[in-house]
């Protein structure tokens, strides 16, 4: 029951992980309903015992074990964490698969990753939901008020300082011209899976995913890695980092009809690219950070 860290590969890790992604998004391709999607409510998954949230491709793949084995509790921990904080793991549980990376010095024996951390090892422990232990309990935090929610994403917006055009026909981002093109907020409509409001937000922030790889910023740069589907990675970063911003802020994102083109390129390479999931990922990961660090930033020369 204890976490594991030596008896399989750096192969294994990206298979398993990258498999069990291929299933969620095969399983929701009918409906468009992939794993990232309705997170909102239990927000990134978090450490209890570090205070730590779980980000990149761990929020992904917690994700997912979450909705699959219905877990309430958004807290994942490890057997000795868990024991540190008095819990017990009930026996027969089955731990979930989270990785992390070293420098290479602090390891040697470690597989080395060179995808996207230089110099560093890729290591993996197993973790454990808080439905999955006993004696151990907390209030999980309730949901904020919808009017305080939009609050708080119209500042987040607005802190950026990006070049917002409204009026177009459709949601997209121009590197040339380094601005987003929106529909008025009040083409978005009510649907049976979520809120107009929401369907705003969620577009807007995956369009600023796109924008916060304009060379003036991140300089993300895909091309070559992975063909003809580069384009359609670039999506799925902008998807992942959209759902991370829609976590932290409270907003839920929906399924969404105009990416049925992609899902069958999504699929296509993370069966071709093992490492891809992980690349899009991490990519998604930073672009969110980058966009939150921008804002605090904003907030703190506003104040001063």
């Amino acid at each position: 029951m204890r976490s594991k860290t030596s008896c399989i590969t750096k192969t294994d890790i990206y298979t398993n992980i990258t498999n069990e992604i291929i299933s969620a998004i095969e399983t929701g391709a009918t409906d468009f309903e992939m794993p990232w999607h309705r997170q909102a409510h239990a927000g990134l998954p978090r450490n209890p015992a570090t205070k730590n949230l779980y980000r990149g491709i761990n929020a992904l793949t917690l994700w997912i074990i979450r909705r699959k084995e219905g877990f309430a509790s958004s807290y994942w921990a490890s057997y000795l964490q868990w024991k540190s904080l008095g819990a017990q793991v009930r026996h027969g549980e089955k731990g979930s698969t989270v990785i992390f990376y070293k420098r290479k010095e602090e390891d040697e024996n470690s597989e080395e990753d060179t995808s996207n951390q230089a110099r560093a090892v890729i290591r993996y422990s197993s973790v454990f939901n808080g439905d999955q232990v006993d004696d151990w309990s907390i209030e999980e935090e309730s949901c904020e008020a919808n009017h305080k929610k939009y609050v708080k994403a119209v500042g987040f917006i607005n802190s950026l300082r990006s070049d917002i055009r409204h009026g177009s026909d459709t949601a997209y981002y121009s590197p040339a011209l380094d601005c987003i093109f929106m529909p008025n907020q009040t083409v978005f409509r009510d649907t049976n899976s979520g809120s107009a409001v929401e369907g705003y937000y969620a577009v807007l922030f995956h369009e600023h995913i796109h924008w916060s790889g304009h060379p003036s910023r991140l300089k993300r740069d895909l091309s070559g890695r992975f063909g003809s589907s580069n384009y359609a990675m670039e999506e799925l970063v902008a998807e992942l980092g959209a759902s991370f911003l829609c976590a932290t802020l409270g907003i839920n994102t929906y399924p969404r009809s105009d990416h049925a083109a992609y899902i069958a390129s999504w699929i296509k390479v993370l069966k071709e690219h093992k490492s891809a999931i992980f690349v899009a990922a991490s990519a998604a990961s930073v672009a969110s950070q980058f966009l939150e660090a921008m804002s605090k930033q904003s907030s703190i020369e506003k104040t001063a």
